[in-house]
């Protein structure tokens, strides 16, 4: 495993394109990490430290990302970033509109194989957080939390935040914090040990 004070080589990260629904999503069976949070919980953070340099732009406006924005890992799997939620700011209309295209991608999505949820580690779990766990339970994949902006919180109620969140929820959590490139690695190789190399490769038409 590599140690997290080893920086990773730069581009492994590819944009791919963006979409709002299933006629623009890709069409081969690549798996797929679902990358979901709150408006400004860290989520283009988080992509920006795993590609080592600027891929997702860091937006000073929450709630401005209203596609699935797809992202491809060494051409091994995709990460999915989608729209960030819990943004007051947005019409009644555009908040059904992400979730019913949230929920399309969380429930019919064939080569989605778990969720990173994304979350500040100061904030509380809500309703919101238990929904997107709940849709992929519902299918039966996995998820995980990582809890953002870490260096915002001291190392000792830092990793009792994280203790906790774990034992309450019962699925992983990581610590992770882009000013201190910090969580990034440990989280990968979480979910390609977990979830990409255990995913079903597609059969061969006969």
């Amino acid at each position: 495993m590599m140690p997290e004070n080893v920086k990773q080589k730069p581009g492994r990260l590819k944009f791919i394109k963006s979409a709002a629904d299933l006629s623009g999503w890709p069409m081969d069976s690549l798996p797929e990490v679902a990358l979901a949070g709150r408006s400004n919980a860290g989520k283009s953070s988080f992509l920006n430290g795993l590609q080592g340099s600027s891929i997702a732009k860091v937006s000073g406006k929450p709630g401005k990302t209203r596609l699935l924005n797809f992202f491809s890992v060494e051409d091994k799997y995709r990460l999915v970033d989608m729209p960030g939620y819990g943004w007051a700011s947005v019409s009644a209309k555009e908040m059904k509109q992400w979730q019913a295209m949230i929920e399309a991608y969380l429930l019919e999505r064939e080569n989605l194989v778990g969720l990173l949820l994304i979350m500040d580690v100061r904030r509380k779990w809500t309703e919101d957080e238990q929904m997107l766990v709940d849709l992929m339970d519902q299918r039966g994949l996995p998820s995980a939390v990582i809890l953002s902006k870490a260096d915002k919180l001291k190392r000792g109620p830092g990793l009792d935040r994280r203790r906790k969140l774990k034992k309450e929820i019962e699925r992983p959590c990581f610590l992770s914090s882009s000013l201190k490139k910090q969580g990034f690695y440990e989280v990968e190789d979480h979910i390609y040990k977990n979830w990409i190399e255990t995913a079903p490769e597609e059969e061969e038409e006969l």
